[in-house]
């Protein structure tokens, strides 16, 4: 990646998806991202420059080759650790793929951000290498098996069984429900009645394990996933005004709120670094 000569600002370049992977190349000259935090794992590279950024108290340097793991729900920003910029290639992992490979196990919790050395299986690294490559189901499962090994060698239980009083896996199926009902329709808000019969458990234990299971809360995954429906219509040309109002948010103001807390930049801004 070359940053040279680049202007002021910052560009983003998406790789093609797969169901619950999202790869990205970013480049950021004379900006920062603002303090956000989003709801999957964020696992990356540094291509070029001194990428800092502050995470859990403590300011973070990450040079080119080194990788960074960022948990879901972990506020942090991003900015270039000198004048010339700094540029990365970025997983955005659903905490569910990782579940899929854990078999039900409290989600690993990495809490040295940075990795440094050959601790990225060199299998992930080419995936991310390859950013303008497909993801077909297999490589898809690859990924998934691939990450949650990584985290798991890294990382502990951080809403494990041992902070709640419980052994063994998680009630995934019912998780799962609820998941999948928030998903179906992210605009809809639903009351806490809905979720405690469609997963056969009270709220409190709702709240303690999909949180366990997914590393958000409900309410945040509802969020993102709004969040997800805005940055397609806008995508498609949607007026931030309507993308708003379609997503479900009470007005724009409140839609570009929890997408800077979310992504560190403005809706526009956004859209603006795309190509």
């Amino acid at each position: 990646m070359r940053l040279e000569g680049m202007p002021a600002g910052h560009r983003l370049r998406y790789g093609p998806a797969a169901e619950g992977i999202e790869r990205l190349e970013a480049s950021l000259v004379g900006v920062a991202f603002s303090p956000h935090r989003h709801d999957t794992y964020a696992i990356g590279v540094t291509l070029a420059g001194v990428q800092t950024f502050r995470y859990r108290g403590e300011s973070r340097h990450c040079l080119p080759g080194e990788w960074h793991v960022l948990h879901p729900d972990e506020v942090h920003d991003g900015a270039a650790g000198t004048g010339d910029g700094f540029g990365y290639r970025i997983f955005y992992i659903d905490p569910a793929l990782v579940q899929e490979a854990l078999g039900g196990a409290p989600l690993p919790f990495v809490a040295d951000p940075v990795i440094r050395g050959r601790g990225v299986p060199a299998s992930l690294a080419a995936c991310l290498a390859g950013l303008d490559e497909p993801l077909d189901g297999f490589a898809r499962v690859e990924v998934g098996v691939l990450v949650a090994g990584m985290l798991a060698r890294y990382g502990s239980a951080r809403y494990g069984s041992a902070r709640y009083g419980r052994r063994g896996p998680l009630p995934m199926a019912a998780l799962a429900r609820v998941r999948e009902l928030i998903a179906s329709d992210p605009v809809v808000r639903r009351p806490v009645e809905e979720f405690e019969r469609v997963a056969g458990l009270d709220r409190w234990t709702i709240a303690r394990q999909f949180r366990a299971a997914y590393g958000t809360s409900p309410t945040r995954f509802r969020t993102m996933r709004q969040l997800d429906l805005v940055r397609r219509l806008l995508l498609a040309g949607t007026p931030a005004r309507e993308a708003a109002v379609g997503a479900g948010f009470a007005d724009q103001a409140h839609m570009t709120r929890m997408f800077k807390r979310a992504y560190g930049r403005t809706p526009a801004a956004w859209r603006a670094a795309l190509p």
